[in-house]
């Protein structure tokens, strides 16, 4: 394994960093004062970023296909997602690189008709529109899509689909045109293929934005709706890949994604850590920085040690996909998100502690950043789940 980075990824890094500093970093303040305004549309000072980033060719870097992203593999887009991370609710957006949209298109891209990308996929890789990603229900634990009750009842030639789903990531914003809605299509079918995903337009009749959720008492951009579906039509010729794919094409989402959200975990813990370090040195008690005391010089050693190994873990992950594939991988990529919220929190929760009140005020980004990793402990599947895949794969190899 080689991880040094191609000659492709350094400059795209050398080119993110420069656009973080120059004019993501400096928009921040102006992007929290407009959102109090703004709820979960999209702020001016965002839309400026993303004009900025389209014009500097920062667009799409999550996407293999060079016909509409940059061509990088997995290894070399990892460092991006890590850089961008660092500002977590400007940078990826900014950069047509956020989940779920980055998700939603990779699906359309691999699964979706020619009809379905040129209506859909186009205007997300345009960052005309955004989406969402209708999977997870209130009523059932998700995490076993065994377990998955909304329908979708195929009728002549259209499909009428019935349930609520919940986290809904971006459904809440006027920007939001498409959901991917994966319900059961036969109920009879083999626990793998009772599912099917299905392309639902959100100003279809019978669709309802219930309420948006907040994550730890704060509100994202684009907002986690709980969305109910009331004999909602829509042609048949809005599945994804066939009837009963679903299963299939969950498993093909989840795994670049989850090495995405990792990085970008990671980004934060980095900025964190570049917060602790900067307060331990500036802030004085018992007669000297408190840099100066041991049991914080052990936090910012095992901080620097945590983020390594995690970054090691995650890279390592990343060059499977891309050499093996995502089926070979599981393991790995189960592994890995486990340790990169886990390694965030860590970082995150002692740079707090270095901070004092003032890591938990509005008055830096800890509190939020803090809030943001520990969904990831559950989103995409809780660490439970993917300890016991891990602990499958090193059982069943004895």
């Amino acid at each position: 394994m080689d991880f040094s980075h191609s000659e492709r990824s350094q400059e795209y890094q050398d080119r993110l960093l420069s656009f973080m500093r120059d004019h993501v970093y400096p928009a921040e303040s102006a992007h929290e004062e407009q959102r109090r305004g703004a709820g979960p549309e999209a702020t001016e000072a965002l839309r400026m970023l993303k004009t900025t980033a389209r014009d500097q060719g920062l667009w799409n870097l999550f996407l293999p296909d060079t016909e509409w992203g940059a061509g990088l593999s997995n290894v070399e887009y990892a460092p991006l997602a890590e850089i961008m991370g660092r500002s977590v609710e400007l940078a990826p957006e900014a950069t047509n690189c956020s989940a779920p949209d980055t998700g939603n298109m990779e699906v359309i891209t691999d699964f979706g008709t020619a009809e379905q990308q040129q209506q859909w996929l186009v205007p997300l890789l345009n960052g005309e529109i955004r989406s969402c990603f209708a999977m997870t229900e209130p009523a059932v634990a998700s995490s076993d899509p065994r377990n998955l009750e909304a329908t979708a009842i195929r009728d002549g030639d259209d499909y009428i689909i019935n349930g609520t789903k919940w986290w809904t990531t971006g459904a809440v914003s006027d920007d939001c045109k498409i959901s991917i809605f994966m319900g059961v299509t036969n109920p009879d079918g083999p626990p793998k293929g009772r599912y099917s995903m299905i392309l639902v337009p959100m100003d279809t009749p019978g669709v309802v934005l219930d309420r948006d959720l907040s994550v730890f008492g704060f509100h994202e951009r684009g907002g986690h709706g709980e969305v109910s579906f009331h004999d909602v039509r829509v042609p048949a010729s809005n599945v994804l890949a066939n009837e009963g794919d679903g299963y299939m094409i969950a498993q093909a989402r989840l795994g670049p994604g989850r090495i995405h959200h990792c990085m970008r975990v990671l980004g934060m813990a980095e900025r964190a850590f570049d917060l602790m370090v900067a307060r331990a040195k500036q802030r004085t008690a018992f007669g000297g920085p408190i840099a100066n005391q041991g049991v914080v010089q052990d936090w910012i050693a095992e901080a620097r040690w945590r983020l390594e190994q995690a970054r090691l873990l995650v890279l390592r992950t990343a060059w499977l996909l891309d050499t093996v594939g995502n089926r070979a991988a599981r393991r790995d990529i189960s592994a890995i998100k486990v340790v990169a919220p886990r390694t965030a929190l860590w970082v995150l929760d002692h740079a707090i502690q270095v901070y004092g009140g003032a890591g938990v005020s509005q008055d830096t980004p800890l509190a939020r950043m803090y809030a943001l990793a520990r969904t990831l402990r559950i989103a995409d599947g809780p660490d439970e789940v993917h300890n016991m895949v891990v602990a499958r794969r090193e059982i069943g190899r004895y």
